[in-house]
């Protein structure tokens, strides 16, 4: 694959800033997303918004972040550091949401805006535990994907946010619709946990047209951090000047390479590793 390039010594290199939360078993939210940022050659802001209490096996619990702090993390880096793109994870609550969604629209991240905006709806664990309170769903549906321009659910996530179950080609492409009805302006239906094809397939959406993008399926239960790494790969190379598409068959390739470098760590789930980089510059 083409990787994205890194930077000479001494020279400031693209920024991309994250909203999300922490993973103190190092495998997903901003730990994932600063590591793959970090080797697609762009340098990592952070914006908390929740420190969560997880490991290999599983969330045992999380505490939210005051919005306003939330917020005002995005606020500072932008008007100082500046950002050429950024993502959302886990935002925990509508509140959250809805000071993220007003922060961005005033610093001028997100669709129509300066800045892109990756958004990973995350609502639960690859565990199955609630990253998300349940009455926030709304405010994902009608705060949070409406400002994206790029959204990327997996399979859960859709069947939670818009109530359809995706078992086949038409579902995937009746999903990517729904979510470019609330707002989102190009829409990716990941394929990966739908475990009865021998291959997976990401679907794009513009509200015109599709695009396929296929890779072979590893036998691998390692996986953990695997959606955070796509969305903050997107945004990589959304950073580095890549269109959208080019954008997401680039993460495409960066999630197979990390999938097939995955690793087993505690007694659950290892992570993807983007960590295959450091022998291929």
């Amino acid at each position: 694959m083409k990787l994205l390039p890194l930077p000479p010594d001494g020279q400031t290199p693209a920024r991309v800033l994250t909203i999300a939360g922490t993973d103190s078993g190092g495998g997903a939210g901003i730990q994932a997303d600063s590591r793959t940022m970090a080797l697609c050659g762009v340098h990592a802001c952070v914006a908390v918004a929740a420190v969560t209490v997880q490991n290999s096996l599983g969330v045992s619990g999380f505490h939210e972040i005051p919005p306003e702090t939330v917020a005002a993390q995005v606020r500072c880096v932008v008007e100082d550091i500046g950002v050429s793109a950024a993502k959302t994870g886990m935002l925990a609550s509508t509140a959250i949401i809805e000071a993220v969604a007003a922060v961005c629209a005033e610093v001028g991240i997100g669709r129509d805006q300066p800045i892109p905006l990756v958004v990973d709806p995350v609502c639960a664990s690859m565990h199955g535990d609630s990253l998300l309170h349940a009455e926030a769903l709304d405010a994902v549906r009608n705060t949070l994907i409406p400002i994206a321009t790029v959204v990327t659910p997996n399979l859960d996530e859709i069947r939670l946010i818009t109530g359809i179950d995706v078992v086949d080609d038409a579902t995937a492409r009746r999903a990517a619709e729904a979510f470019h009805a609330l707002g989102a302006q190009w829409t990716i239906v990941k394929g990966g946990h739908l475990r009865t094809s021998s291959s997976s397939t990401d679907l794009l959406f513009d509200g015109d047209s599709f695009l396929e993008f296929n890779s072979p399926r590893f036998a691998t239960g390692n996986d953990h951090g695997a959606g955070d790494t796509f969305a903050a790969a997107i945004a990589s190379a959304l950073a580095h000047g890549l269109s959208i598409p080019d954008a997401v068959a680039f993460a495409k390739e960066w999630v197979t390479k990390c999938l097939e470098a995955s690793y087993d760590l505690g007694g659950g789930h290892g992570p993807v590793s983007p960590l295959w980089r450091l022998s291929h510059r």
